[in-house]
């Protein structure tokens, strides 16, 4: 019987298969066939030859330092409002604000960056400004459902300690609860950070600014070696992001 529903499973799973390749009428014998491959080779050769001259690397660096600011400041936006979200979605304020924050927090996260980026440049203008609000909206809605269930799984005797010893609600959270649910929300934090730094340089495909609008711009204009250059800065700017991201867990979140 089991064997008989394995098989069933992949019969179902190679049909669904067809019926995709067949419904997106798909021809990818068409890239290795005819002058295709030529004109892709074609193609790829400008993007051997980067672009490094002064000018250029002057606006990569611009670029790179917006991007880096953007993915920063929407993180940091994100982690304050997702923690100040995260207290009623824990349910430490009643089961109706709990319902309600985390209905809110997966409207949040159940929109892209991308579309969130698209909202914002429309409100607020082209530039980094739509960026970091992107960011910083659909990293809320991660955070304060990372941080809420952090929350959860936190001892409450400590906090309950401090409230019968004639605490506040606010003193017993800080140093009852917090401290012990701090190294993992830091570590969420960072995660989300090298996350962003990723989106942050893609968002300028919308107009949202940083490395991704240079990348945009030079791509639209047919500019293969300009692009290089900026898909090189992105690779190195994550390259960077990353070795920093695992350095602070080690020395804050371990240590903790």
């Amino acid at each position: 019987m089991k064997r008989l529903a394995n098989l069933t499973l992949l019969v179902v799973v190679l049909a669904t298969l067809y019926a995709s390749f067949a419904y997106l009428k798909l021809d990818l014998f068409g890239l290795f066939t005819g002058d295709s491959p030529a004109l892709m080779w074609r193609y790829a050769q400008g993007f051997l030859q980067p672009d490094f001259s002064a000018e250029l690397l002057g606006k990569i660096g611009q670029g790179t330092l917006e991007t880096l600011a953007m993915s920063a400041i929407g993180t940091l936006l994100a982690s304050i409002l997702g923690l100040l979200l995260a207290l009623p979605a824990a349910g430490r304020f009643g089961a109706l604000a709990k319902a309600l924050t985390r209905f809110l927090l997966n409207a949040l996260r159940a929109i892209p960056e991308l579309v969130w980026a698209a909202l914002m440049v429309l409100a607020a203008g082209l530039g980094p400004n739509a960026g970091t609000l992107a960011l910083a909206l659909h990293t809320s809605g991660v955070l304060g459902r990372l941080f809420a269930e952090a929350l959860e799984n936190t001892p409450a005797a400590p906090a309950q300690a401090l409230r019968l010893a004639g605490s506040s609600s606010i003193s017993a959270f800080c140093y009852g609860t917090l401290p012990g649910v701090w190294p993992q929300l830091l570590a969420y934090a960072l995660y989300r950070w090298e996350n962003n730094i990723r989106m942050a340089s893609v968002l300028g495909f919308v107009g949202a600014g940083g490395l991704g609008q240079m990348l945009y711009i030079s791509l639209s204009l047919f500019q293969q070696a300009q692009a290089a250059s900026v898909i090189l800065a992105m690779l190195l700017l994550v390259l960077l992001v990353d070795l920093f991201s695992n350095w602070a867990r080690q020395r804050w979140v371990q240590a903790g």
